[in-house]
This record gives C-alpha cells, structure tokens and sequence, in this order.
C-alpha cells in the first residue's frame, strides 16, 4: 500500500511538472503561430486519444457516453473552454505573458470555489470568503500594475474552472473525455489547418523535419500527463493531488522569470503575494477541515 501511494505521488509529480514545462514545447513551435498550434493540438491530440481508447477497449464507454445526450451537451460546452484555455495559454507562452498564465494556474482553485458558490449555490465558510476577498483585492492590485485586468490570467482560470465543472457534471472519465472533446473540436480545427496551408500561411512542413515532429507530437504531449494524472488518481488521495497542482504554476512562474526574462515590478509582486497569500489561506482550511470531517469523495478538474 505504502509502495502504491509512493508511485501515485511521483506519478502525480511527473504529471504536474509536465504541465509546467509546456512552455518551453509551446515556444520551440515558432514560427507557428497560436492559432495553427492550437488546431495541430487538436488534430494530434484526436489522433493521439483514438490510439488510447483502442489500446485501453474503451470504444463501448465512448458510444454510449455519445448516446447521451445531456452528457454530449455537457461535453460539448467543455470542448469549447478547453479550446478557450488551450489558445489562451499558447498565446500567452508565444507573446511574453509566461508569468501572467500562472498566475491563471494559481488563482484557479479560488474560481473553483466562487463558481461553487454562484452556480452550485454552495455556501462559503468564513476563511474561504476571507481568501476570495484577499485574492480579489490581488486582482485589482494587478489590474492598476499591468494598466488592464490580468486578462490572461483570468480567462486561464475561469475557461479551466467552468470546463472542470462541465466534467464534472459529465461525469466521464479523463481519457473518454479527452477523446470526445477533441473529436467534436477537430473537424474545425483540421478545416482552418487545410485554409491555413491553402493560403500559403501554414509551417507544418514547411519549417524542416524537427519542426514537423515538435507539432505532431503535440497530441502525446497532451497525453502523457493525462495518463499520469489518471495513474496518481488511483493511487493518492485528492488532497495530496490538490497540493501538487501548485508545481505546474510555480514551474511556468520561475520559466517566465529566469528563462524568458519577464519583469515583476514591486507592485506585481504584492500582487502575486496576496494571491499565495490567500491559497496558503485557502489549503490549510480545508487541510484541516477534511481531518475534521468524514473522509469524501473530493472532483479535482484534469488539466489538460
């Protein structure tokens, strides 16, 4: 049992230490643009998931999760924010904002719990309403920092936070999810990559071998962590994985830093400050709230 939890938590580690090198792959795809990585995302990733749910039989689940259709519209609506996220961060990574996306990353599990609050009716202990208050003061600090709203950050957290919701009322599994949403997402996306190379734009091919290699196999890139993360799940309980979802941020937060250069004023700093500020907050209430009480079932959204 000990020998499993061990493996779960590397697992989970590999998982989220993954996710926070994504910028550096993102980057190493220049000269394409966001819009074209994202539909070779797409594209790869669809081809990538069909050779999963082949290998893993799970063609039947896939059919009769398709069959629903409350469960295909809920799918499809995540689709649509999964792909919101995915251009969102790449443009992002490719345009100088490394810093500015993990603070998207951070600021996440405290969406999660205002969407709990305005669309699940769910009420707010005490702490929790003083973190949500202390991180929305972070934002408003930022938000006269930057000249503008941390828009990056925000559209990050709350397209990631909303799609974690439509999983979890979909109640499907990762892979199984994963599939569907990048099959429904690939006919658009495969449609503007034939426009793109049509009209001469496109640099799949056209970039030399490496290139083309890095963009194909954006779609494993994408897999890989999720096959961790699903292995960890098994393994470690939820709070142990909600506590390593902090070294994807922390990873992309010192990327932006010491790799690609990005600037943090002092005012960017208090910023950042009230945000851990209030995680810090946020985690230990809840550590101690989950001894407290009898042990449940806790939804942690796959990132993806």
């Amino acid at each position: 049992m000990v020998s499993e939890n061990r493996r779960g938590f590397w697992y989970g580690f590999a998982a989220f230490f993954t996710w926070g090198l994504f910028p550096l792959y993102w980057i190493a795809l220049e000269p394409a643009g966001a819009t074209e990585v994202l539909g070779h995302r797409i594209v790869w990733s669809v081809l990538t998931m069909a050779v999963l749910v082949a290998v893993l039989r799970l063609w039947p689940r896939i059919r009769l999760i398709v069959a629903d259709r409350r469960r295909l519209l809920l799918i499809t609506i995540g689709s649509v924010l999964i792909a919101v996220n995915w251009a969102v961060f790449i443009w992002g990574v490719t345009n100088g904002h490394v810093v500015e996306t993990s603070l998207g990353y951070f600021i996440n599990p405290l969406v999660l719990i205002f969407l709990g609050v305005a669309i699940m009716g769910e009420r707010l202990r005490l702490v929790q309403w003083i973190a949500i208050v202390i991180a929305t003061v972070a934002v408003v600090q930022l938000t006269f920092d930057y000249g503008r709203p941390p828009w990056v950050a925000l559209a990050l957290a709350f397209s990631f936070g909303t799609y974690g919701l439509m999983k979890k009322k979909a109640d499907v599994g990762a892979v199984e999810g994963l599939a569907i949403e990048t099959m429904i997402l690939a006919p658009v996306a495969l449609g503007y990559l034939v426009f793109l190379h049509a009209d001469g734009s496109g640099t799949f091919g056209r970039e030399g071998l490496l290139h083309a290699l890095l963009i194909a196999g954006s779609g494993i890139v994408t897999a890989i962590p999720l096959l961790l993360f699903g292995g960890a799940a098994t393994r470690v309980p939820m709070t142990t994985l909600g506590l390593l979802q902090y070294v994807a941020p922390i990873m992309q937060f010192v990327l932006g830093l010491v790799v690609f250069g990005e600037q943090m004023t002092p005012a960017r700093w208090v910023g950042f400050g009230l945000v851990w500020c209030a995680l810090t907050i946020i985690t230990a209430e809840s550590l101690v709230t989950r001894r407290r009480a009898v042990p449940k079932a806790v939804d942690v959204p796959v990132r993806v």
